[in-house]
């Protein structure tokens, strides 16, 4: 009996994020994972690489365990232990500390260990129930209502440096760079982003007014999926400032726009975390 206590405890504070446990595990792995990566980030410089690697080494094997601790842990207090491998915070999980154990095991694999920086992914799992959430739930929302209208916008810009990258090549000569259409549809690339690497260059008059008419587009497609998805965000807010956020479970609305569960069938508004 005292055994399944602890556990309901842990499992408490593993996965229920608004208890007292939850959020004081929360805060203690939110400390862990941003010193990990600063660690990591300084031990990429290489002169405190040289100078302090064995520090890092050991603060490395140290934050590897006890992430290593929390996963093993989350799988054991789990009710659908697969269901949280496979899932995407559960891989993510596991990917940011394999890494350290592939490079003990295999000498030519260190390169492996820059996949170490993905453990800033597991920010998300601690601002998952939090009310960070909310917010974020409404930008996916409006991303995903936006994609078909980006998806013809990407559509129309592939069209445009096409064109542009193909008269490229056609007005200016090969020996200033344009070469090929593939190196003109870069060019244009780079020039209707605003970008400009300037390591090619139209050097004719007709190239040049060319480059002036993609950077005036590059101009104006900048504002387009900013608006699109700034205006997919307003409908959500007011969809939310209005209740009429809709159950997934039971497809009905007037909820308040920081419920947590529906007031109807009671299914949570959060994404299931696999537990």
């Amino acid at each position: 009996m005292p055994t399944r206590k602890w556990k309901t405890r842990l499992h408490d504070a593993f996965f229920e994020h608004h208890t007292p446990a939850g959020r004081l595990l929360d805060g203690f792995l939110l400390i862990m994972i941003l010193l990990s990566i600063t660690v990591i980030m300084l031990d990429s410089v290489e002169s405190l690489h040289e100078k302090h690697r064995v520090y890092f080494h050991r603060l490395e094997w140290i934050f590897t365990i006890l992430f290593t601790v929390e996963y093993v842990l989350r799988i054991s207090l789990s009710k659908t232990p697969f269901r949280f491998i496979f899932s995407f915070l559960g891989l993510i999980d596991l990917i940011s500390i394999l890494p350290t154990y592939i490079s003990l095991f295999f000498g030519g694999f260190q390169t492996l260990l820059v996949m170490r920086a993905l453990r800033l992914l597991r920010i998300f799992r601690i601002f998952r129930l939090s009310h960070f959430m909310t917010d974020l739930r409404f930008l996916t929302r409006a991303m995903r209502s936006s994609m078909r209208k980006i998806s013809i916008f990407l559509l129309f810009a592939m069209v445009i440096v096409v064109i542009m990258g193909s008269v490229m090549y056609i007005v200016e000569d090969p020996k200033d760079g344009f070469t090929s259409i593939p190196q003109c549809i870069y060019w244009a690339i780079s020039t209707i982003t605003t970008v400009g690497y300037g390591d090619i260059v139209p050097i004719s008059p007709i190239g040049k007014v060319v480059a002036n008419i993609v950077m005036l587009i590059g101009f104006a497609i900048i504002a387009v999926p900013t608006g699109i998805i700034t205006t997919e965000m307003s409908i959500a807010i007011k969809n939310r400032e209005t209740g009429r956020d809709e159950c997934k479970n039971c497809k009905k609305t007037g909820h308040d726009h920081d419920a947590m569960f529906c007031k109807h069938c009671g299914a949570s508004f959060e994404e299931d975390e696999a537990v």
